[in-house]
């Protein structure tokens, strides 16, 4: 769940009128990103530059009330000739990992997650209960995100960054080639990811982001789980949590 200062209402307006705009991406990479739900998670669906294989990032709460993703996701998909081969959540928070059953049903691809989160995904029907939203229906994990182990999506390959700290499980997929980041609720433009729910260490999640995503180029374009999209050298120089001007991490 979101720590971040989201910025999201042109987004809003422009899936409203029916479009999913292709975001700005390296030249290897086609990039669709877009708020889903209640809390306005940034859902990503990514695929190479040629081929139908993609891969949707945190797919929503899965509350058809307010603004249903999975539609979006799928629109985008039927008018790119896209398969979806795989959904990666980057944590088990029910804003990113909701619908994540649905949309398994529909397409028929694997749901992986870190199985740190398990406990997380397990608690989905308190979760629920506090953002105020129907349960939704959820499903077997089919695959693990594990560090040292690439998400080959056609021609892309991910590599997969343990990052703990807002949740035991907490991920963020790289695809280094292209210095494109999807860091989940790790880190965001000008903040980091809550600790104070359950499963979340302070301390962890800083030396998540110090020891993985910090030792990346600065030029790598940062996906966050909510708000607009940074850059690793923006975040270096000017997030408050990590420059020690935030008096809880000096």
């Amino acid at each position: 769940m979101s720590g971040a200062r989201d910025s999201t209402a042109e987004k809003t307006r422009t899936l409203a009128s029916g479009a999913a705009p292709l975001a700005s991406s390296p030249a290897g990479v086609r990039r669709w990103t877009f708020p889903v739900g209640l809390l306005a998670c940034n859902c990503s669906i990514v695929a190479a530059a040629h081929g139908p294989e993609c891969v949707v990032i945190d797919p929503g709460d899965g509350d058809q009330r307010s603004g249903d993703g999975v539609e979006t996701i799928l629109r985008v998909v039927r008018e790119h000739q896209l398969r979806v081969v795989a959904i990666a959540i980057t944590h088990a928070h029910i804003d990113h990992i909701g619908a994540a059953a649905r949309l398994k049903r529909l397409t028929g691809a694997p749901v992986l997650l870190q199985p740190r989160d398990q406990v997380i995904y397990a608690a989905l029907p308190e979760q629920a209960a506090w953002i105020g939203i129907p349960l939704p229906s959820s499903t077997p994990i089919d695959g693990a995100l594990r560090e040292g182990e690439p998400v080959k999506i056609g021609s892309l390959q991910f590599d997969v960054l343990e990052t703990p700290g807002h949740t035991p499980g907490s991920t963020c997929l790289l695809l280094p080639g292209e210095n494109l980041l999807f860091a989940g609720d790790t880190l965001f433009a000008g903040s980091i990811g809550r600790t104070d729910l359950p499963g979340g260490d302070p301390a962890q999640i800083v030396r998540s982001v110090h020891s993985k995503i910090l030792t990346l180029p600065d030029s790598t374009l940062v996906v966050p789980g909510h708000g607009d999209e940074t850059s690793v050298g923006r975040e270096r120089e000017t997030n408050p949590f990590l420059t020690g001007r935030h008096a809880q991490f000096r």
